[in-house]
């Protein structure tokens, strides 16, 4: 067993799994992989069967209710801090970040720091891909929840993100109050358990792409700022 583990929320993912992709990383790096099933109702399970079976540093969570990002990603990291893995992190399932990052975070980890977050910064020599409308509403949004938690986060909504299990195991410990702000809603529980800033990390990410299938809607990002005003109240 590895030290650091790669948790993979899966919500009918059955055609968008890039399992050459997933297979190759396991190969080529020394970071497990944990898949959760999130009650889906395609063959994704089967998938995830079959893919374990023939890959060893793979395993796989099976949700048998459809439970949410939020809590399939809870429910993944603890499963995983349980198992013993020193460092737990969380990927989106359609790769909008590549495999290829992972190392990046895997070395900031091994620098001391107990988060490492992706950041999806549009600059010179990086290939970041994004709508222009989920750009600038993220942009508002980021500079909204930065405010609240009185830390300078660039991207607290990017889909990439590792933490030392030692420092983040009570965060993931109860449901999240939040099924799409459950990023912010960590960085508030780890804030309130006193993890000084010096431990936090942004990664600008080389490589990011908007994905089709994508299970986020326009009426989210309006929802948002009502939800990260309610969040700041409770851990406030």
């Amino acid at each position: 067993m590895s030290d650091y583990c790669l948790i993979v929320p899966c919500y009918n993912e059955e055609k968008r799994l890039d399992l050459k992709a997933f297979k190759d990383f396991l190969t080529e790096g020394s970071v497990d992989l944990c898949f959760v099933n999130d009650g889906s109702k395609d063959k994704t399970l089967e998938v995830l069967t079959n893919f374990c079976d023939e890959n060893s540093k793979a395993q796989f969570l099976d949700l048998e209710k459809n439970s949410g990002k939020a809590e399939a990603v809870r429910r993944g990291v603890s499963h995983c801090i349980e198992q013993g893995y020193s460092c737990v992190g969380y990927w989106d399932a359609d790769l909008a970040t590549p495999l290829c990052e992972v190392p990046g975070f895997v070395n900031k980890l091994k620098e001391g720091k107990s988060v490492v977050m992706g950041s999806r910064i549009l600059r010179l020599g990086g290939a970041v891909e994004r709508k222009w409308y989920r750009h600038y509403l993220g942009r508002l949004f980021a500079t909204i929840a930065s405010t609240l938690l009185k830390m300078p986060v660039y991207d607290t909504q990017c889909g990439a993100k590792f933490f030392r299990s030692s420092d983040c195991k009570e965060a993931f410990e109860h449901p999240f109050n939040s099924q799409w702000l459950f990023d912010v809603e960590v960085l508030f529980r780890l804030k309130r358990s006193g993890l000084p800033l010096t431990k936090y990390y942004e990664i600008p990410l080389s490589r990011w792409k908007d994905e089709h299938g994508s299970k986020l809607k326009l009426i989210d990002f309006l929802i948002a700022p009502f939800e990260l005003l309610q969040m700041y109240w409770k851990y406030k």
